[in-house]
């Protein structure tokens, strides 16, 4: 295990997607949301991603430096265009556009379509809450077939998104954000380079057999090698039985058909697609009974007994809100194995030596 400090990894991390053609401004941006994402204790969404976004971005999937394309524009809704660009581009964007149109007519839709891999859904969440708003977002990621649905074994579905944030005055906001499967694709990803193990069941082979080893969705692979889910013979578990399996498909039809990125498939080429709903509380709370409520409830919840083994019970982002706390007092733990895929992406796009070392100390 390494520990790297925040502004250290954002700035080394910047420094891979400048050398592999992103804008300054693009390469810091992701940079920041991919640490961010680590800070919060989703390593799944983090720095992880590093050697994917650059494969993908070899590979034609992703296209740096994009304007994503307003290209229905109404009072309260409108659909954007991601062309593919990388997700910590465009997805402000969009979301910058639900913001204002929400405020101005207290309700907004705002459909994003071909948008590369947008991180951690919750941030954007927090982005429409640090506005006052509430945000509800479902998301799919075409061409990422991962998911067995509920009685089955093949895959059907990506790990599906989904994301509520409720702002709060003077206080972080309540942020649900989860995948529709057991777990996100991301954790598998981080299992596989020697990081948190895998839930007990959280995939499925072919043959039924349940497992907790990455090889079932991954195949073979070497520890610095690349993860291709394409390759194994098993498939992620949807949570809850037929209840997340269920949510899964709403999101493939809401973040993928309707967007217009479309539902997941074999021959799709991949792209996140995100249908965000955005909310004023301040229209209809007129009197602003709600974040008394919310506080009133929380509290409420928090003071539930707890089961034999659990220290207290939790809502929302409080997890988040320690793990930030403490990873940006005491820097970033990131495997052995994972840092080591990073280095070696670094230094295939040119970043040097004396800037691999700088990060660390």
């Amino acid at each position: 295990m390494v520990t790297i400090k925040v502004d250290n990894l954002i700035n080394f991390v910047s420094e891979v997607f400048s050398h592999s053609e992103s804008s300054p401004e693009e390469a810091k941006r992701i940079a920041t949301y991919l640490t961010t994402a680590n800070l919060t204790g989703h390593d799944s969404h983090g720095v992880i991603r590093v050697p994917v976004y650059v494969r993908w971005k070899k590979m034609g999937s992703i296209v740096p430096n994009q304007t994503p394309e307003v290209v229905v524009d109404t009072p309260s809704l409108a659909v954007v265009d991601g062309k593919f660009g990388y997700g910590q581009t465009v997805t402000p964007v969009a979301v910058r556009l639900g913001i204002e149109k929400c405020k101005k007519a207290g309700l907004a839709a705002v459909a994003l379509r071909n948008s590369g891999h947008l991180g951690r859904v919750g941030d954007w969440a927090e982005m429409a809450a640090a506005e006052g708003l509430v945000s509800i977002h479902f998301v799919t990621a075409a061409g990422s077939l991962l998911v067995a649905p509920y009685g089955g074994v093949e895959k059907r579905l990506s790990t599906a998104p989904y994301c509520v944030g409720i702002p709060r005055q003077g206080q972080d906001p309540i942020v649900l954000d989860f995948a529709t499967s057991v777990v996100a694709e991301g954790k598998c990803l981080v299992a596989s380079r020697g990081g948190k193990k895998l839930p007990t069941g959280a995939l499925v082979d072919a043959d039924g057999t349940l497992s907790e080893d990455p090889h079932v969705l991954y195949g073979p692979y070497t520890p610095d090698g690349p993860r291709d889910h394409t390759k194994g013979t098993g498939a992620i578990r949807a949570f809850g039985d037929h209840k997340g399996s269920g949510l899964a498909f709403i999101c493939e039809l809401l973040g993928g058909a309707l967007t217009g990125t479309g539902a997941t498939s074999s021959d799709r080429r991949f792209a996140n697609g995100m249908m965000a709903f955005y909310i004023d509380p301040k229209v209809i709370d007129t009197s602003n009974f709600f974040d008394g409520e919310i506080t009133r409830y929380t509290d409420f919840i928090r003071a539930t007994k707890p089961i034999a083994g659990t220290d207290s019970v939790l809502v929302p982002g409080d997890p988040e809100r320690k793990t930030r706390a403490d990873r940006t007092r005491n820097g970033i733990p990131l495997p052995d194995d994972t840092w080591a895929a990073i280095v070696n992406t670094a230094r295939e796009v040119g970043v040097s030596e004396v800037s691999i070392q700088r990060a660390t100390s």
